[in-house]
């Protein structure tokens, strides 16, 4: 149908109605290769799952904790995508499988967030990580949220039955847009600025955790996307320079790092959480929600009414993704942008 001398590469894409998960696959959908792809993905909602099919995606219908299901699809995928430790493990034992029955090597892109401390928002860290410093990310201890499925994918990718890129993205910000969001079937929105704007609208007044005064770093949607492009453009075995749309160093690597040392961080700046606060509370005074726009911190009552699960808010987190840019990811958009960007996660 696409050729027959094309060689189809099969994604198996996790979170395809998430706001990163839906980006990738807008992207892998107008990619220059797309042609070559065969895409499946796994929807909880029927009526959604018809809709994809419409799109000439393969959608199953399922969740994360259907195990046996993420397994069968993985076995069937030279390459996966994850964002729950559950699901990546499923889909561990499928590509395990899926290399028994081949005997090539298929690769899985797992997502995650491991760097937070217990700061408060009343202090900055000095510590950065590096994706290229192993030997500091291995430093990390097991108590960080989801570092135990990071030393499972290390362990098992080396066995050598499967190659695993872990993508740490930081603060992502801006609007997805696209044909799925169009649709209704993407979120459009991060988790982090818009829950504190929805946090700082409910309370009347900008919030911070603490003083503000710890840092996380950020980058946008379709900067990060551009990281996973880039990455999955060194799997895929069809690979060309010539048609890529996603940037690449002008000497590729001769294999893109994975296992212990494949992390890549998604990172183009950083900020203090106070001055997110700031930025939100500008934005509702010019509103008429707030008469001051300094953010003021969240007593202990709001902190249990508004994060009863806990809030990374007032950690630190800081990074450099010195990895994704030394293959070529050129992100664009920066810090400044972040701010300017939290006028648009308002309802009017």
């Amino acid at each position: 149908m696409h050729g027959h001398l094309t060689i189809k590469t099969h994604i198996f894409l996790t979170g395809a109605t998430g706001y990163i998960g839906g980006s990738v696959l807008v992207s892998l959908l107008k990619h220059p290769l797309s042609d070559s792809f065969r895409i499946s993905i796994l929807v909880r909602d029927a009526t959604k799952a018809s809709q994809f099919r419409l799109m000439g995606i393969h959608a199953l219908v399922g969740s994360y904790s259907d195990l046996q299901l993420l397994q069968d699809s993985a076995a069937d995928a030279d390459l996966a995508d994850a964002d729950d430790e559950d699901a990546a493990k499923a889909i561990l034992r499928g590509l395990k499988d899926r290399y028994e029955k081949t005997g090539k090597v298929p690769s899985l892109i797992h997502t995650v967030s491991v760097l937070v401390d217990n700061a408060q928002g009343m202090s900055a860290t000095k510590t950065i990580y590096s994706d290229l410093n192993i030997d500091q990310l291995e430093s990390l201890p097991i108590t960080q949220p989801h570092r135990s499925v990071d030393v499972t994918i290390e362990l098992i990718s080396s066995k050598g039955y499967v190659k695993t890129y872990i993508v740490l993205p930081s603060t992502i910000y801006g609007l997805a847009i696209g044909s799925l969001v169009d649709a209704g079937l993407q979120n459009a929105h991060s988790q982090q600025i818009p829950r504190l704007v929805q946090v700082s609208l409910d309370r009347g007044r900008a919030g911070m955790v603490g003083q503000g005064k710890n840092i996380w770093p950020n980058v946008h949607i379709h900067d990060v996307v551009d990281l996973y492009v880039l990455i999955i453009d060194n799997i895929i075995p069809h690979k060309s320079d010539t048609h890529s749309h996603a940037p690449r160093a002008k000497t590729p690597l001769p294999e893109l790092a994975h296992g212990p040392s494949g992390f890549y961080f998604g990172e183009n700046g950083e900020h203090e959480l106070h001055d997110v606060g700031l930025a939100i509370g500008k934005v509702m005074v010019s509103l008429g929600k707030s008469k001051e726009s300094a953010p003021t911190s969240f007593t202990e009552e709001e902190i249990k009414k508004y994060f009863p699960n806990g809030t990374s808010l007032g950690t630190n987190s800081r990074c450099r993704a010195d990895r994704g840019r030394a293959i070529g990811w050129k992100p664009k958009k920066t810090t400044k942008d972040m701010l300017a960007s939290i006028r648009y996660e308002f309802k009017h």
